[in-house]
């Protein structure tokens, strides 16, 4: 088995985290999940990496990117892993 380069803290049913989710898999991109802490003040592991308590967090090593915010992911995922004529254009 591959060891992934993507890792993603996330939280089981939080809508944020599986938006990221489906666009990881959008792009087939193999990634590590990291289910955390559901109390906030126990996300150590998260604060670790990212300087933040919130998830979805994502680590890139091929990258060497570490951001939260999904919206930011999702941003990063298509500018960084989409094709061209994918992201954004007018249909």
């Amino acid at each position: 088995m591959s060891n992934p380069e993507i890792t993603l803290y996330r939280l089981q049913a939080c809508p944020f985290c599986e938006r990221v989710v489906r666009k990881l898999e959008a792009y087939d991109l193999d990634y590590r999940s990291r289910f955390v802490e559901p109390m906030h003040s126990d996300r150590d592991v998260v604060k670790r990496i990212s300087g933040k308590r919130t998830v979805p967090a994502m680590v890139d090593e091929a990258t060497g990117v570490t951001m939260s915010e999904s919206a930011n992911i999702v941003d990063y995922l298509d500018r960084t892993y989409g094709d061209a004529d994918e992201t954004g254009g007018a249909a």
